[in-house]
């Protein structure tokens, strides 16, 4: 039995041209990658809006068919031409990965379950173990979240598996935002939710022909008041709301409608 062992040979015995062949596969994989990531990243940010996240929804997909095919290369160079030897050298070196380096193992399964799933794509707005941002890159290993502050959040896949994903996008170019007004409980409350609804109505920023609502809730120190309407281009949601928030208030100031002042009920509790 160890003598056929020994026989089985799975590897070739390489010389300096077929090392020189791996390191060339290996840098040519890297610079492909990179120039179409960067071509496509270029092309989407110069066409029209609509075809934005098409184009780069594509960058993930290409990188990792790159990849599979630069490893496929790889493996035909340094190992003998046979079904048997390929499938134990991946077996072997997929054990190897699991016991050595699991969590990266995992992200990396993960990464791949998060391209072929559609989980979120470049250009959606996600939340992930509280972090809020728009997604910029899918790496194999993690995902680049750009945050409202404008930092740079790389989140491992491996979260995919235990944490929970907010997607507010899912794909669409448009998302729900929510506008809110704290106000004093003695109001005429109809009078104010048609004074809301025609500011959301009238925003250059909301998508046309879409769902617009006022919602209404009575707190201890107050009414709240939410105006949910969706932003015509995501990337646009905070201005959006900043023109809602502030057009709301200079009209509900102008129907002389007090605002709510919860520190009287914040001191009242204390004692």
């Amino acid at each position: 039995m160890n003598e056929g062992i020994g026989n089985l040979e799975i590897l070739r015995k390489l010389d300096s041209s077929d090392l020189l062949r791996v390191v060339a596969v290996l840098v040519l994989a890297w610079l492909v990658a990179a120039v179409l990531r960067w071509a496509l990243r270029s092309i989407a940010e110069k066409v029209t809006p609509r075809l934005r996240l098409p184009i780069l929804r594509v960058v993930p997909v290409v990188r990792l068919m790159i990849g599979i095919g630069a490893a496929a290369v790889i493996v035909s160079v340094i190992v003998r031409p046979s079904f048997q030897n390929v499938v134990a050298l991946l077996a072997s070196v997929s054990l190897a990965v699991a016991f050595a380096l699991k969590d990266y193992a995992s992200a990396l399964a993960a990464g791949l379950v998060t391209v072929l799933e559609n989980a979120y794509q470049p250009g959606d707005w996600i939340e992930i173990d509280g972090v809020y941002g728009e997604v910029r890159f899918i790496g194999a290993r993690a995902v680049h979240i750009v945050t409202t502050d404008d930092n740079v959040v790389m989140i491992p896949h491996y979260q995919f598996w235990s944490k929970k994903i907010s997607n507010a996008t899912s794909g669409s170019r448009s998302l729900l935002c929510v506008a809110n007004f704290y106000l004093h409980p003695d109001h005429e409350g109809q009078a104010v939710m048609r004074c809301l609804e025609e500011i959301g109505e009238t925003s250059s920023w909301r998508k046309p022909e879409t769902k617009l609502s006022v919602i209404v809730e009575e707190k201890p120190w107050g009414t709240h008041y939410k105006l949910k309407a969706y932003v015509k281009e995501s990337r646009e949601q905070f201005k959006f709301i900043t023109d809602l928030t502030i057009r709301g208030k200079e009209a509900l100031r102008a129907m002389n409608i007090r605002f709510a002042n919860v520190l009287p009920v914040i001191e009242a509790g204390k004692k």
